[in-house]
């Protein structure tokens, strides 16, 4: 299938051949975004080096600069774009500023709550699709700081926030069920406030634990005493945020689709730059593509996954049983590639998806069924049922996860058509021509 000149539409190129194809991805979005805003709030200059630039790091450097932040690009090793250097916002800064969040959760969950360290007015908006998502947690949260929160009772993008200065206040109770970026944006700024800041979960359900590890483990390495010792309560204690440089690992969340790539084809795909050690929840792929029946090996920081003859030349993907709550931003590549399975596959744990770039659970149902797949929402997720599936559109939805996993699909149904694949823009610019050296490179 064709695609007209100047549509925005892309064909998803298929994949006949076995793979051996050996690829580097840019930084993780996650740590760019999070040390982003604790150089903004440093003792002094830092410096950020191999960030992902991107949608979602673009917007969070705007934000950080309407509020008093000094961002500059530099020179760098990293082959995907400059290092940032960072110097602090000024103590006592007065802000009149207005904040584009566009559809980034770090911009709209860790932006607002830096009012409470400054003295002005800021408003906030983004996408319509932004307007979407949950905010009343963060929005509860800084009320219970002394901050002026004018939202017109949406509970939802535009709102407008007024700060007298650093609130005197120390704690906060929050319901954090529909996203961890609920909590950690409060507590990359906890150690500013005068007594530091005490944040309690009242829900009974936190979902994507490992990206509130993600944040202490930032927020440790540059000085700051959190105690998580009590299930569900951080405490940050008050002091300074040190300046230091950081290099950012790459963003292995984004290396799912290519590492789940053989599986289809068959053959193996490496993934260079690997850490050994990681917060990031993307280091669980390898280890959720061994259901599918892949296997895996890390040697001298270089991933390598094989999957084997692959879907293409006969070996079977199986089904599988996985609850996905630590790992949510994972499952719109694994539940596509589910829908090439044998038998019938259940996803748990993610009904927080509904809330996230679009509604992740009802844009895959529709995209799988507008495939011929059977799929079909659960409370928690989606269960996924065998069936022949053809060529037809792929509904990005705005959203990046969503663009990629209608690549992967196309390596094996002919003539699935992305709507939107500029939407990987979000996190990964250089997305189609990554996925274009996949497809095209030679043969083992």
């Amino acid at each position: 299938m064709s695609t007209p000149e100047n549509s925005p539409h892309w064909s998803a190129p298929e994949r006949a051949q076995p793979l051996r194809h050996s690829l580097s991805l840019p930084g993780s979005k996650s740590l760019t975004n999070r040390e982003l805003v604790l150089a903004a709030l440093a003792e002094g200059p830092s410096t950020i080096r191999r960030p992902l630039h991107s949608r979602d790091t673009a917007l969070m450097v705007e934000a950080l600069r309407s509020l008093g932040a000094t961002i500059t690009e530099v020179p760098g090793d990293g082959a995907f774009g400059p290092d940032l250097a960072v110097s602090p916002i000024p103590e006592g800064f007065e802000v009149s500023a207005s904040v584009d969040c566009g559809l980034a959760g770090t911009v709209m969950r860790f932006v607002p709550p830096l009012a409470a360290l400054v003295r002005g007015t800021i408003r906030f908006d983004g996408d319509i699709g932004a307007r979407r998502r949950p905010m009343a947690t963060t929005l509860h949260a800084l009320t219970q700081l002394g901050l002026e929160v004018d939202d017109e009772g949406r509970d939802t993008l535009p709102f407008t926030i007024t700060s007298s200065g650093p609130s005197t206040n120390s704690a906060v109770s929050i319901d954090a069920s529909g996203s961890s970026q609920f909590v950690s944006g409060l507590l990359l700024m906890g150690a500013k406030l005068p007594q530091g800041l005490t944040v309690t979960h009242t829900g009974s359900h936190l979902p994507s634990l490992p990206h509130i590890e993600m944040t202490l483990s930032c927020l440790r390495a540059r000085g700051v005493e959190v105690d998580s010792s009590i299930p569900g309560v951080w405490r940050v204690a008050a002091g300074p945020i040190g300046a230091v440089d950081v290099e950012i690992e790459p963003d292995l969340s984004n290396a799912a689709p290519f590492l789940a790539a053989p599986l289809i084809t068959g053959g193996k795909v490496s993934i260079e730059g690997w850490p050994s050690q990681t917060t990031q929840v993307g280091a669980d792929v390898p280890r959720i593509l061994e259901h599918f029946g892949a296997t895996f090996t890390l040697s001298d920081s270089t991933l390598t996954l094989d999957g084997g003859a692959g879907w293409r030349h006969g070996s079977t993907i199986p089904g599988v049983d996985l609850d996905l709550s630590h790992a949510g931003e994972l499952a719109p590549t694994v539940i596509s590639l589910a829908a090439l399975a044998s038998g019938p596959s259940v996803f748990r744990g993610i009904g927080h998806l509904r809330g996230h770039e679009t509604d992740r659970l009802a844009a895959l149902v529709e995209n799988i069924r507008s495939l011929g797949g059977i799929a079909e929402e659960t409370p928690d997720g989606i269960a996924v049922t065998p069936s022949p599936l053809d060529g037809g559109l792929w509904k990005a939805f705005a959203d990046h996860r969503m663009a990629t996993s209608g690549a992967l699909l196309g390596l094996g149904v002919r003539g699935v058509v992305v709507d939107d694949i500029s939407s990987t823009g979000k996190t990964l610019p250089e997305f189609p021509e990554l996925w274009a050296a996949l497809v095209e490179s030679s043969t083992p």
